[in-house]
């Protein structure tokens, strides 16, 4: 299996394959609409603006499997998302992250790039994994880690 085999349902329903990002460098991020760490919602935006015509995508998966943070519908977290954080990169419908009903994408993610002590498992909320053109997962930031800090290893895979 690769990157590009899985697919996903977009917040309007639709089934994406990741193959349509073949060939760019891509950011896979848990998100929250009631979390701490939601802001980083902004620096995510930034980045994309930045670099997408370079070739960087940001794929944001909702989830509410950490204290009840994404609790609301498909609908009301797009509008939070564009009202607040004017977020016009990907969003898919919200997904698990950890356990046996875990996204395949986030189980694939996650088997190939460990979290350090707590091992595979997502900690928290806004977990980024970075992967390159050819879609091999290079990199995972913890949840704290603000998007700006992302941008040396996100360079280096658009420049690849």
């Amino acid at each position: 299996m690769t990157f590009y085999d899985f697919e996903a349902q977009k917040l309007n329903g639709k089934c994406v394959s990741m193959e349509e990002y073949r060939g760019k460098t891509v950011v896979v991020v848990n998100t929250a609409s009631k979390c701490g760490l939601t802001p980083q919602y902004e620096g995510l935006e930034n980045l994309y603006q930045k670099h997408k015509d370079e070739g960087l995508v940001i794929l944001g998966f909702p989830c509410n499997q950490f204290a009840n943070q994404e609790s609301g519908s498909s609908e009301e977290i797009e509008e939070f998302c564009q009202i607040n954080y004017g977020v016009s990169f990907p969003m898919f419908e919200k997904v698990e992250v950890n356990g046996k009903n875990a996204h395949p994408i986030f189980k694939y993610l996650k088997s190939k790039l460990s979290g350090g002590l707590l091992g595979s498992k997502i900690k928290w909320n806004f977990t980024k994994f970075v992967l390159d053109k050819e879609g091999n997962p290079v990199k995972r930031f913890a949840p704290t880690t603000k998007p700006e800090k992302m941008e040396k290893i996100i360079l280096e895979t658009l420049k690849k």
